[in-house]
């Protein structure tokens, strides 16, 4: 089988970690450049990713999350934060950082800048929360992938409080609201899920080809 599809096949929602299997530093910061190079509309990434090892904040969260294991048990717990409102601040931020990226002025962007301003500062505040939660997923979605290519085991989790997330992280004070976690780590032995044959819809029902 391909190596793609084979840990794409591999890897599913593990509901039972082994507490005593860490990932090593390294591996860590790989998983975390894959996510920071992560696709968001306009390149803004209007959230903030939280990595939480603290035993004493894991076991605060446990109980928000519905009382799921993973929380506690894995090797690291990933907090995905998305911005509840912006301003014209978050566009001018990311046409500094181009800039000073790719050497070139700030002026010659500033097409770029109203353009994009001029789609997104004029939505309904509850559509800006929204629309950034969205940016959250596309980034969940290279993490789960970076790590089933090393091998590393996930379970995405909308199961939980998020204003408890939010009052506990302090979260309120930082202009951001808890979207989803992603405990990470490995699968114990006695996580009979992980025999389970995977369940999706088939090629013919899920796809058209016009």
């Amino acid at each position: 089988m391909n190596t793609i599809l084979e840990h794409r096949t591999w890897r599913y929602a593990t509901k039972k970690f082994d507490s005593t299997k860490k990932i090593s530093t390294d591996e860590i910061s790989l998983l975390l450049e894959a996510t920071r190079l992560s696709a968001s509309s306009y390149g803004l990434q209007p959230y903030h990713v939280f990595i939480i090892t603290d035993t004493q904040i894991r076991e605060k969260l446990k109980p928000v999350s519905w009382g799921q294991s993973q929380i506690t048990d894995a090797s690291h717990l990933i907090v995905f934060a998305n911005q509840t409102d912006f301003t014209g601040e978050l566009v001018d931020d990311y046409i500094k950082n181009v800039a000073e990226t790719r050497n070139i002025p700030s002026e010659t962007l500033k097409g770029y800048s109203d353009f994009t301003k001029s789609k997104i500062l004029n939505f309904p505040v509850k559509t800006k929360e929204e629309w950034t939660a969205k940016q959250v997923y596309l980034a969940l979605g290279n993490l789960m992938q970076a790590a089933a290519e090393l091998k590393i085991d996930t379970c995405p989790m909308e199961g939980f409080e998020a204003e408890a997330y939010d009052t506990i992280l302090n979260l309120g004070e930082k202009n951001l609201t808890t979207s989803v976690v992603v405990p990470i780590g490995y699968r114990s032995e006695a996580d009979e899920s992980q025999h389970f044959p995977k369940v999706r819809k088939s090629k013919e029902e899920l796809f058209t080809h016009l």
